[in-house]
């Protein structure tokens, strides 16, 4: 694609931030994404909601409130009933009803497997955009929602997840991002991304990277679905995944006693998943408190911004 030189567009495909910045006026811009993928889960109502909380994060990672939404749904129509698209409908209207976000349309094709997604455009005051670029040497990282998801969920493909867990990654899944996103922008944060098909450390790596930083991660502090790391050992890990890690390679330093279900873990391609935060060391109570004030609780300190023009990520035990 050619280079963007149209002075309106802040933020485009020329960075690697999760959506796209679009200048109206001095005080306002719009913010839009687009996300689609096959079901993660069997359920295809919780598959909607899936889909709708994951595709509204994008916005939320920006610091932006989502205005509208468009449909893009998929489906092969010879084995997937109608009842069941109509799950899926359903799932995602409530879910951007949770939001306040209407739907004002959308489109449909036919296709060898389901797909659905949604397109998603907000606002946002130019001057007042969380990139993933402003991270400062000193900056805590926050991460507001458990790993594991990706491992769970191609589990949950092999059926080897009892009902419970899969409960427990439905519920973090289509929790939505909105009051984390409203806790970061009232504290006042530097950087965030969220963290779904690249992974923490892929995510990370994107934020350093663009922040011209490095990280330091320590794994103690990271929350994972417990039952993550038994499949790790089982090696029931998704492609991305892999890549993921594949990717990583050159870009990590790890501990020696760091295990390779931990680098699977730190890796794993995640649905849905939390923000990660950018903070100033200052700043770090304040919003944890904050985000547990607004319902977000269990968000953690997982490491540290560092001073390296290589823009490598250091993980501890």
């Amino acid at each position: 694609m050619p280079k963007i030189k149209n002075p309106n567009v802040l933020i485009g495909f020329n960075s690697v931030d999760d959506a796209g910045v679009y200048r109206i006026s001095d005080e306002l811009a719009l913010v839009q994404t687009v996300d689609f993928f096959p079901p993660v889960v069997d359920d295809p109502y919780d598959f909607g909601a899936i889909a709708a909380a994951n595709s509204l994060s994008d916005i939320y990672a920006m610091g932006g409130k989502p205005l509208s939404a468009l449909n893009l749904l998929g489906f092969p129509p010879e084995s997937v009933p109608l009842w069941a698209v109509d799950e899926i409908l359903k799932g995602c209207a409530d879910k951007v009803g949770e939001a306040d976000v209407p739907i004002i349309g959308g489109h449909t094709l036919k296709t060898k497997e389901p797909l659905y997604g949604m397109a998603v455009t907000g606002i946002i005051h130019p001057e007042k955009i969380i990139s993933n670029k402003n991270a400062k040497v000193g900056d805590s990282l926050i991460l507001t929602k458990p790993l594991g998801i990706g491992i769970i969920t191609t589990a949950i493909k092999k059926d080897l997840v009892e009902q419970n867990v899969v409960e427990e990654a439905v519920s973090i899944m289509t929790f939505l991002n909105k009051s984390a996103s409203e806790a970061m922008l009232e504290v006042g944060s530097n950087a965030a991304t969220d963290i779904t098909g690249y992974g923490l450390l892929g995510h990370l790596y994107e934020l350093v990277r663009a922040s011209k930083r490095g990280a330091k991660i320590c794994l103690s502090k990271v929350r994972v679905i417990d039952f993550a790391w038994e499949l790790a050992k089982q090696k029931v890990v998704p492609g991305g995944t892999l890549a993921n890690l594949k990717f990583l390679q050159n870009k990590v330093d790890w501990d020696k006693e760091i295990t390779q279900e931990a680098k699977l873990i730190l890796s794993d391609a995640q649905t849905s998943g939390g923000l990660l935060i950018s903070v100033s060391k200052e700043k770090e109570k304040k919003l944890l408190d904050t985000l547990a004030s607004k319902g977000v609780p269990e968000s953690m300190v997982i490491g540290e911004i560092v001073e390296d023009e290589t823009c490598r990520i250091q993980v501890k035990t």
